[in-house]
């Protein structure tokens, strides 16, 4: 179906050379799925853009090789070679991408099942009506919620994960023979995660489809692949069966990616780095780092269950910081010309809960549940329609604009996408002595940059990335710039939605570990927003697991993930995926199952 011969892609930038890939080679057979993992930067993306031509045009871009599609228009051909209007007769009919950014990959003037519809319309000949009930019942498939007013909605309509499941409907919409999915259920829950892993296999067996599984989740490739490439710095260091990837991985890279995902069966103080497996020697080789001294801070690293009981205990003495008293948050729903108001939406539902000083709160559930916009009534980002919200004796429904823009100083989010939370024509200096400023936090503006390059320095940036902009850094970066920002103002509760979700698992480890850093440092509370539970539990003190606006149950973490007491917590760990050898074996075993019928 695809080959790949000594790939080689630079791009040139105003101080130097980059190289994005270097000498890569890959075969892929017709119904197979090949995953691709590494770290931000290590190639995947570039890789998956050439493959679809979208390089071309580029005049920073230089790339040889040969990347050789068996089509079925024009028989085997080499894509690079291939005109510009033959190619674009394989992109989305043959060739289909799910692009890793939803919201900038969709038109946002034009509703979402017309972008898909134009997709069909585009390659086959058939009546705008043949391709809305198509688009619809793809959109069904995707486990879009409602799908004929999906249809009719816009890009910013739609929450995150929805729009995602937009753009795999697109990708899916001409069944084409090969699928690049980059990172395509980055934004999605557990459960909708399934959902979409399934309908990829399904498409396997149904139409012998070929992917290529670009992602940071080990999890997810233990679910879906059969082989594995594993890239860093534009090189492959690592490509076998996805068995022995994960029961014996050779590379020191390869063992720190495994290594970086959080655990489910025990609880650890710091999550493992890719750099507590591998160094550079003098020569600038990739070498492995003393197993005796790993193994003895992989040790320490794993808390006893007396431990965690103590915490517990220690933690209940505690006073509440924040109390939360049968909240609720309705949305009108309007409909027709005049927009008159036929319902609500109850997105909050008569919620009620506790937060100690010094304790994480997990807060999780499918998308659509509710946790952003808790999360947001209670900063009064949104405002409730109902209950009470108390923080350090404060009652915050009862203030005003005034009083409350004074409280957010104690109180403060970090947003899921940081790029979009990030003013791109402030640099980042500026961006952090703003809160200070509006505040009044420090007398003058050379005690707030002080303060602003000491923050940097805690997050793990040097002191000169003060004066660059937001599109000078990584997403991993950026996510860091907004944690000092958070961290500015000297809060004392700061809510994390899904603040490390969009980041690859090393980095995403590293993350993590700081703010559990700095909420020892700083004696910070954590309302923890996220749809990676297994995240969730290595930060969380405490869980709350929401359903439709309401609580499910909440306990301590532990007692979350031994026994759920609903079904539908229980749906939900069930769908986490372990990234265990017996996974994999599973996965095969229901492969050679569906192969025979």
């Amino acid at each position: 179906m695809l080959e790949i011969k000594n790939l080689h892609i630079t791009f040139e930038t105003e101080k130097e050379t980059v190289l994005a890939v270097q000498d890569l080679n890959l075969r892929l057979q017709k119904g197979e799925t090949i995953s691709i993992v590494g770290e931000s930067g290590s190639g995947k993306s570039v890789t998956a853009l050439a493959i679809m031509g979208l390089l071309r045009g580029n005049k920073k871009c230089q790339m040889t090789g040969e990347i050789w599609f068996e089509s079925r228009q024009f028989g085997r051909v080499d894509l690079t070679k291939l005109s510009k209007d033959d190619l674009r007769k394989i992109q989305g009919a043959e060739i289909g991408m799910i692009f890793q950014e939803p919201m900038t990959s969709l038109n946002p003037v034009y509703t979402c099942g017309n972008q898909v519809a134009e997709a069909i319309l585009s390659h086959e000949n058939i009546t705008r009506e043949m391709a809305q009930a198509r688009v619809i019942e793809l959109f069904k498939k995707v486990k879009l919620p409602d799908p004929l007013r999906k249809y009719n909605a816009y890009p910013h309509e739609l929450s995150g994960g929805q729009k995602q499941r937009v753009m795999i409907a697109m990708a899916l919409a001409c069944q084409p023979s090969l699928i690049i999915a980059d990172e395509p259920t980055t934004a999605l829950d557990v459960t909708v995660q399934k959902a979409i892993l399934e309908v990829l296999e399904g498409l396997r067996y149904d139409h012998d489809t070929a992917v290529i599984f670009i992602t940071h989740d080990l999890g997810v490739v233990a679910e879906i692949a059969d082989d594995v490439l594993v890239m860093y710095k534009g090189r492959v260091v690592e490509q076998d069966d996805a068995l022995n990837i994960f029961d014996n991985p050779q590379h020191p890279y390869t063992k720190g990616l495994l290594a970086c995902r959080p655990r489910l069966d025990i609880k650890m103080r710091t999550l493992p780095t890719v750099s507590d497996f591998m160094e550079l020697n003098k020569e600038g080789e990739i070498v492995e780092k003393n197993r005796q001294t790993l193994g003895e801070t992989l040790l320490y690293n794993f808390i006893s269950e007396e431990e965690i009981e103590e915490h517990n205990e220690a933690l209940a003495k505690q006073k509440p910081i924040l109390t939360v008293k049968n909240l609720k948050t309705y949305f009108p729903i309007k409909e027709g010309l005049f927009r008159k108001t036929v319902g609500y939406f109850n997105a909050v539902d008569d919620v009620t809960f506790e937060v100690y000083k010094g304790e994480t709160i997990g807060l999780v559930g499918e998308s659509g549940c509710g946790k952003t916009t808790l999360g947001r009534t209670i900063l009064r980002l949104v405002e409730p329609t109902a209950g009470d919200i108390h923080f350090n004796g404060k009652h915050i429904n009862a203030l005003n604009k005034t009083e409350m823009r004074e409280m957010r100083r104690e109180m403060q989010i970090i947003f899921q996408d940081p790029y979009s939370s990030l003013n791109p024509r402030m640099t980042i200096g500026q961006a952090i002595i703003e809160p200070m400023q509006i505040h009044k936090l420090l007398p003058t503006y050379a005690h707030c940059k002080e303060w602003a390059m000491e923050l940097l320095e805690k997050v793990n940036l040097e002191p000169d990335h003060f004066y660059r902009y937001p599109h000078e850094f990584s997403g991993g970066q950026r996510q860091r710039i907004c944690i000092a920002r958070t961290l500015a103002v000297k809060p004392k509760l700061i809510i994390a939605d899904e603040s490390v979700s969009a980041l690859d698992v090393s980095v995403q480890a590293q993350v993590l570990n700081l703010l559990n850093d700095l909420k020892a440092e700083f004696q910070l509370t954590y309302i923890f927003i996220s749809h990676d539970l297994s995240v969730v539990k290595f930060m969380a003190d405490r869980i709350i697991v929401m359903n439709r606006g309401k609580i499910e149950e909440i306990d301590y973490a532990n007692e979350i993930y031994e026994s759920q007491k609903t079904p539908y917590t229980r749906r939900l760990i069930n769908a986490i995926p372990r990234g265990s050898s017996n996974d994999i074996l599973k996965a095969r075993q229901r492969r050679e199952e569906r192969n025979k019928k």
